[in-house]
């Protein structure tokens, strides 16, 4: 069966239809696939290329068919020299129902991309094509989501591995919420495909087609808009608009949107591993018994996912930590704790490129056993324990009843300690009788040994125990007091015992205090009652006793709560007395102490803490009830308040004096020092000299030096001991003792001595220099 197909503008015919000739030919195909004897044909122009383009054929989002060549699938590809078009088939031989599905050419070129679409339906013994339509199909494309869809969840995890889906959660998400079918759009005329899929480490382009192509579009990720990168290149081409992604990461997997005015389109990129090879293989091993095994191979790719196998079944982390898996880079290593002979068998690691496999041999050690199990007679409710030793301490093993084997339980405790294992049976019954045998793990030997059971008549007599309050703080004594601080929280969890159980009554007083009973309440459960108090306050003070009662007879106990607070701040603070530098301050003992007393000196007052404005503390834990308050600074006025304090604070509030006192000051005249004055004056002296000079006539020429003296010197300037002062040909600058005498173009008459002279009171100081004024001529020579 002849039947032909054409992409975007072509549709599918079979023999009876006369084919539909027009084309929508976009990006870089000139023939789009089309199908001639269930062959795929897709044509390039390679005229404006730099580089041979790269056709790759998909099938559903996931599948590259390049792995699938074979006998029903053949790739083939052509170049004419004359048209420069390179020519790609896909040729499938005897078609089965199987291959249905979603198909997909991508073609590629260094920045440029292309990708088109179409399906393959088979009927009976032939196949039907037809033209994908721009919208997604209502159908579910045959992919790894279909592959997925068909298979049970235990099997995810293994399909995700070979077809390198990295993010197998992520997919199954996302998938689950794409629509099936869209609204027609009038911002597009082509939307997105439904989902693409690209190679890490390769690029992908995104397309779509807008009905005006002056509309500005944005590009979305996990809806945060992308700005464009050297990785991000947005193009706009009449009115298809592109998104390339270069160098594509796993952080690239995620759904991406384009948005025209209120208008969207959204589309998933999946991202999948390249093949992982394995690039050193395992090596066989042979270890002892109880020896640790360490299998490691390398791979291509550091974090890398790999599958451990042994003997084909798949291997996984278990509750007893058999096996432990090692990931350091590109090495991958499976550890095997303590070998047994169970261990032995074929190991193998697959990555989703290769495999390979090493064969693991554990060899035995010889078991002694220091002590064997012996025969018992126990009576009932007795205890009953087989013990024995062996030579390994690592050996486990397993006991037997009977021939059945024994679990442990509430009566039965199997324990191993190092050498020694035992068998514990607590109050022995009659249906305990038996023989008993331990069997070590991996040897063929056992040891055994019988229980027989002493029956012994006894005459029941019903017990009855008086109750007892086991609680060490009663009475009403100092010791047995309990403290709470106010606002905290008081639990008391009182042991009782008594058979049958007792009963339980807490008062304070004549009140009887029940379960829930406000913020003091208790409860009783079995070996205990709990007395509460939530938010201690003064009022919970007092004596609470407790009544436990059964018919064997009762037993009392008072508790004597007691709740602590910050005191009270102390009162009437007063100054009574102020000397030249000092006073004396008084006050009295705050009303309530907060219900601690002071620990220290037998007394019963609480510290105290004084405090001076621009608060300086005075003393601190000071137990008087007056304080001298000395080192006080004359002219100043002086304001007191007093703290209280206790073990659980200070008084939140001070207790201030009304009165101020003022420390005078005494009638003390200051009388200034007298001092001779200094004399500061100095003669002047010259601290850099003029310096011989040689200067071209014409050109203006400086002559400097520096000067100090007090009071600062006159300054006269002479040439040949001529005074130049009011010469015009001359200017005389001073700036901060640095003298200048400019002379303005001089000739060659104006060579000659040239003198500085600096006086004042106290004296003065001369400079000369000798200055040459050559001719222009002379200078060349």
């Amino acid at each position: 069966m002849t039947q032909a197909f054409m992409l975007n503008g072509l549709t599918g015919f079979s023999d009876a239809q006369t084919p539909d000739t027009r084309q929508d030919l976009t990006g870089l195909f000139t023939e789009k696939p089309q199908s001639e004897n269930i062959t795929f044909v897709a044509k390039v122009n390679a005229e404006s290329l730099l580089k041979k383009p790269t056709v790759k054929w998909f099938k559903g989002k996931w599948m590259d068919l390049a792995s699938k060549s074979g006998k029903h699938l053949q790739l083939k590809e052509t170049y004419d020299r004359n048209t420069k078009v390179y020519t790609f088939e896909m040729q499938i031989i005897e078609a089965k129902a199987n291959f249905a599905g979603a198909y997909r050419c991508e073609v590629a070129s260094r920045n440029k991309f292309d990708s088109c679409n179409f399906d393959l339906t088979v009927h009976g013994e032939w196949p039907y094509y037809r033209k994908r339509s721009v919208q997604a199909s209502s159908d579910p494309d045959v992919d790894v989501w279909k592959i997925l869809s068909g298979a049970p969840a235990s099997e995810y995890e293994k399909i995700a591995f070979q077809h390198g889906i990295t993010d197998l959660r992520g997919m199954l998400k996302r998938l689950k919420k794409m629509k099936k079918e869209e609204k027609k759009s009038e911002a597009f005329l082509k939307k997105l495909d439904p989902a693409y899929q690209v190679t890490k480490g390769q690029k992908i382009k995104l397309a779509v087609e807008v009905a005006n192509e002056d509309v500005e579009v944005k590009w979305l990720k996990n809806g945060q808009e992308i700005q464009p990168t050297g990785r991000y290149i947005f193009e706009s081409v009449g009115n298809m608009r592109y998104l390339t992604i270069n160098n594509c990461s796993l952080a690239d997997d995620a759904a991406y949107c384009c948005i025209v005015g209120e208008e969207k389109c959204t589309t998933e990129l999946f991202v999948k591993e390249p093949p992982v090879t394995i690039v050193k293989n395992l090596e066989d091993q042979m270890v002892m018994k109880g020896e640790r095994v360490e299998l490691e191979c390398e791979v291509s790719e550091e974090g890398a996912n790999v599958k451990w196998e042994k003997d084909g079944v798949e291997l996984t982390r278990d509750e007893s930590f058999k096996y432990r898996f090692k990931k350091d880079g590109c090495k991958h290593v499976l550890i095997i704790n303590d070998a047994s002979k169970e261990d032995c068998g074929h190991y193998k690691v697959k990555t989703n490129g290769g495999e390979s496999m090493a064969e693991l041999l554990v060899q035995e050690k010889e078991l002694e056993v220091y002590q064997s199990i012996a025969d018992l007679t126990v009576k009932a409710k007795d205890q009953a324990v087989f013990k024995c030793e062996v030579s390994d301490e690592n050996v486990k093993g397993t006991w037997y009843k009977n021939g059945v084997e024994v679990k442990a339980d509430a009566r039965i405790n199997i324990t191993h300690i190092g050498r020694i294992h035992k068998l514990t049976i607590d109050e022995v019954k009659p249906e305990d009788e038996g023989d008993y045998t331990f069997v070590p793990d991996g040897y063929a030997f056992n040891l055994s040994a019988k229980l027989n059971f002493l029956e012994v008549k006894i005459d029941f007599v019903p017990r009855q125990d008086p109750p007892k309050i086991h609680l060490d703080c009663m009475g009403r004594t100092s010791e047995s007091t309990i403290i709470v601080v106010a606002g905290n929280k008081l639990r008391l969890d009182v042991p009782i015992t008594g058979d049958p159980a007792p009963t339980v009554i807490w008062t304070k007083g004549e009140k009887v205090i029940t379960e829930g009973d406000g913020r003091v309440h208790v409860e009783t459960t079995k070996g205990h009652c709990i007395f509460t108090i939530e938010g201690a306050e003064r009022q919970d003070e007092g004596i609470y006793s407790v009544v436990v009662r059964n018919p064997a007879g009762e037993d009392t106990a008072d508790i004597n709560v007691k709740v602590v607070d910050v005191p009270d701040p102390p009162q009437t603070p007063t100054i009574i007395s102020v000397g030249e530098d000092s006073c004396v301050v008084t006050w009295e003992p705050p009303l309530f102490d907060g219900g601690q007393p002071i620990i220290g000196k037998n007394t019963v007052k609480p510290f105290f803490v004084i405090h001076i404005k621009e608060w300086y503390t005075v003393y601190e834990q000071y137990r008087r009830t007056n304080c001298v308050v000395s080192d006080l600074i004359m002219g100043n006025e002086y304001v007191f308040r007093v703290f209280s304090i206790n073990l659980v604070g200070f008084s939140t509030e001070p207790c201030q004096t009304k009165d101020s006192v003022y420390i005078q000051k005494t009638g003390i005249v200051y009388k200034p020092p007298s001092y001779k004055e200094h004399d500061f004056s100095e003669a002047p002296k010259f601290t850099h000299p003029l310096m011989n000079r040689s200067v071209i006539a014409g050109y203006n020429a400086t002559l400097s030096c520096s000067v100090r003296g007090i009071p600062k010197p006159k300054v006269t300037w002479y040439k040949n001991k001529m005074d130049i002062t009011h010469e015009a040909k001359y200017r005389m600058l001073s700036k901060q003792g640095v003298l200048t005498l400019e002379i303005r173009k001089p000739c060659p008459f104006d060579g000659g001595v040239y003198m500085c002279k600096a006086v004042n009171d106290s004296g003065e100081d001369i400079v000369e220099c000798k200055l040459e004024v050559r001719q222009k001529k002379d200078a060349k020579k």
